[in-house]
C-alpha cells in the first residue's frame, strides 16, 4: 500500500523531501540542519470513536496515520508498542487525577525513568531495534548497520533514552549533560547505568552547549559518514508522534471522569515546556481534529517563548544567558521544536496570500532559513509577521513562572491536597491556575505533569519542610531511586568543544563495535 503524504516527511529547510519514515528515525536529524516532518498533518475523521481505546490501542491508531503499514506492518507495529507500554508502573499509562474544580493533572512519570520522556523514548528505543533487525538481517561484523545515538540532556531526557537504549543490538549511546546542571538523582538514573553500550559526558557549559555540540555533530559530514548518527532528542519526530498519543488519551479520560464534560467539549491543556518538543504534540494532536481552546506554554525564568508570544519577536536573553532556576530541564535558551511551529505558520501565511500548497511550503522553508541564520548571527529574529502571530495566538496562550513562585505553588498546593509536585509540574499548576482564572473557572483544564517529584528533593523539601509531618524519604523517593545512592558510576567530564566529544564519541564507538564482533 502507497504511503499518504502523512506518512512521508520533508525537512523545514527544504533540502530534503519525500522521505520514509524509517530514514526520518535513524536521521533524526535533516543534512541541511532542517527538522523533519510529515507532508501534511493527517486529519483523524474518526477520532470520537476511540474514545474507549486503552493507551496502547489508541497509539497504534495515531502511530498508523504516520506509519505506511507497507514500512511497518500493522502486527509488527501493535507489538512494538506492546512492548513500549508494558513497562509503565501505571495499568492506563498516564492517569488523569483531579487537583480542584476544572483542574486535572496528567501524571507523565509512571515509566521506566520517572519522566514524561518515556512515553516517546521507549518507543523509539524499540523502533530503533526492530529497524535496525531489519537492516542486518543476514549481515555480518562491518556488514551491520551500527547507530551512534548522540543525545542532550537537560535532566529527563538522558536517562529514559538510556533505558529505552540500554543492551540493544547494533546501538552505542551517548548522552551529554550540562556538568552540575541536572538533579543529583538525575544524574545518578544516567551514570549508575553502566550497560556497555552506554556512555555518558558531563559538560562544561549549559544544555544549549550540549544541544549545539549534537547539532554540530549531525552538520559535520565526516561524523555522519564514520558513525551513522542517530538521533533522542525531541528532534527526532518519532518523540513528538509518540507524545500526540497522551493528549487523546488525557481528553478521553477526563470525558470518562467528569459528568459536565462530552466528547467535543474544548479544553485547555497547558504544558510546561523548554524545548517545545511536548507542547508541539498537542498543535499536532489539535491539527488531527482534537477540540483544544488553548495550549499554553509554561515558561520559568528562562523565557524566550513567552517573549516570543508577547511580541513576536525571538530571541535570547543577552543580558542575562541561560538562568539556572528550580525546573532545570527547563533551562533551556533556543527551544529547537520551535522550528517546526514556525514552519507551519509561515505556510499557513504563504497560503493566505495567494500561494499554492507546494509554493507555500517552499515559502516556509526559506522563512525558516532566513530566520534562524539571524538567529545564529545576531541572537534573534522578528518581529515575525502580524498575521503569522496573530494566527499562531489562536491557538497558543503563553505565561511565566518565577523561583519564587515556584516554591509557593508546591507548599500551596501540598498545603489543599497534600499531592506533592515537582517544580517542572508546578510551573504548569501556576499557569494553570491562572487561566482558569482569566477563563471564569469555565472551561476545563488540563495541566501535564512532567517529571516524578522524587528527582528534585532538594527543591521540594525547601518547598515543604516547615509542613508538619512531612518527610521525603518516606512520602516521596521511591525504593528504586533511594538504591542509585550505593550503586557504582561512569562519567567522562569534557570541555565545551564539539571536536573533543567527536573524537570521544569516535572512540567509544570504536571499542562497542569490536566488543560486539568478538562477542
Amino acid at each position: 500500500m502507497a504511503a499518504t503524504e502523512s506518512q512521508k516527511y520533508l525537512s523545514t529547510r527544504g533540502g530534503d523531501y519525500g522521505l520514509s519514515f524509517e530514514t526520518v528515525v535513524l536521521k533524526g536529524l535533516a543534512a541541511d540542519g532542517g527538522l523533519f516532518l510529515p507532508h501534511e498533518v493527517p486529519i483523524a475523521e474518526d477520532w470520537q470513536s476511540w474514545k474507549d481505546l486503552s493507551y496502547k490501542e489508541l497509539a497504534f491508531k495515531i502511530f498508523s496515520l504516520y506509519i505506511s503499514s507497507s514500512e511497518i506492518p500493522p502486527d509488527d507495529l501493535k507489538a512494538i508498542i506492546d512492548r513500549s507500554y508494558s513497562t509503565f508502573r501505571a495499568d492506563d499509562v498516564t492517569p488523569l487525577i483531579n487537583v480542584e474544580d476544572n483542574l486535572y493533572l496528567l501524571e507523565l512519570f509512571h515509566g521506566p525513568s520517572y519522566s514524561f520522556k518515556d512515553c516517546a523514548l521507549q518507543f523509539l528505543g524499540n523502533l530503533f531495534e526492530y529497524l535496525l533487525v531489519r537492516k542486518n538481517q543476514g549481515k555480518q561484523g562491518k556488514d551491520r548497520h551500527h547507530l551512534t545515538v548522540v543525545g542532550a540532556t537537560s535532566g529527563d531526557t538522558g536517562s529514559a533514552a538510556i533505558y529505552g537504549l540500554r543492551g540493544k543490538k547494533d546501538v552505542s549511546v551517548t548522552i551529554l549533560h550540562p556538568k552540575d546542571r541536572v538533579s543529583p538523582i538525575q544524574e545518578a538514573q544516567m551514570t549508575t547505568c553502566i550497560d556497555r553500550n552506554v556512555h555518558n559526558l558531563a559538560i562544561r557549559g549549559t544544555f544549549d552547549d550540549c544541544q549545539d555540540i549534537v547539532k554540530a555533530l549531525f552538520n559535520d559530514p565526516d561524523s555522519n559518514k564514520t558513525l551513522k548518527l542517530g538521533a533522542v532528542n525531541s528532534i527526532n519526530f518519532s518523540r513528538i508522534l509518540a507524545q500526540i498519543v497522551f493528549y487523546f488519551y488525557a481528553y478521553f479520560s477526563l470525558a470518562r471522569k467528569s459528568p459536565s464534560f462530552k466528547v467535543g467539549d474544548k479544553v485547555r491543556f497547558v504544558t510546561p515546556t523548554g524545548n517545545f518538543g511536548n507542547i508541539l504534540a498537542g498543535f499536532f494532536a489539535t491539527k488531527m481534529g482534537l477540540p483544544a481552546d488553548k495550549l499554553v506554554v509554561a515558561t520559568n525564568e528562562n523565557d524566550i517563548l513567552h517573549r516570543f508570544w508577547t511580541t513576536g519577536r525571538y530571541e535570547k536573553d543577552p543580558v542575562h544567558g541561560c538562568k539556572e532556576t528550580y525546573s532545570p530541564a527547563m533551562d533551556i535558551l533556543v527551544s529547537s521544536n520551535f522550528e517546526r511551529l514556525l514552519w507551519f505558520l509561515a505556510k499557513e501565511h504563504a497560503v493566505t496570500t495567494g500561494k499554492d500548497d507546494q509554493s507555500s511550503k517552499k515559502q516556509a522553508s526559506a522563512d525558516i532559513v532566513a530566520w534562524y541564520q539571524s538567529l545564529k548571527s545576531t541572537g534573534g529574529f522578528g518581529p515575525v509577521h502580524k498575521d503569522i502571530l496573530e494566527n499562531g495566538r489562536l491557538t497558543f496562550e503563553s505565561d511565566r513562572v518565577s523561583n519564587s513562585e515556584t516554591v509557593e505553588t508546591i507548599r500551596s498546593c501540598y498545603k489543599q491536597t497534600k499531592y506533592i509536585l515537582d517544580p517542572h509540574t508546578a510551573v504548569g499548576i501556576t499557569v494553570a491556575k491562572r487561566s482558569l482564572a482569566r477563563t471564569s473557572g469555565h472551561i476545563q483544564h488540563i495541566s501535564l505533569s512532567t517529571a516524578h517529584p522524587a528527582k528534585f528533593s532538594e527543591v521540594v523539601t525547601s518547598a515543604l519542610k516547615d509542613e508538619a509531618g512531612f518527610n521525603f524519604e518516606e512520602q516521596v523517593l521511591p525504593d528504586e531511586l533511594k538504591a542509585l545512592s550505593s550503586k557504582e558510576t561512569r562519567v567522562t567530564t569534557v570541555d565545551n568543544s564539539w571536536e573533543a566529544v567527536r573524537e570521544i564519541v569516535k572512540s567509544q564507538t570504536e571499542e562497542d563495535l569490536q566488543a560486539e564482533s568478538s562477542g
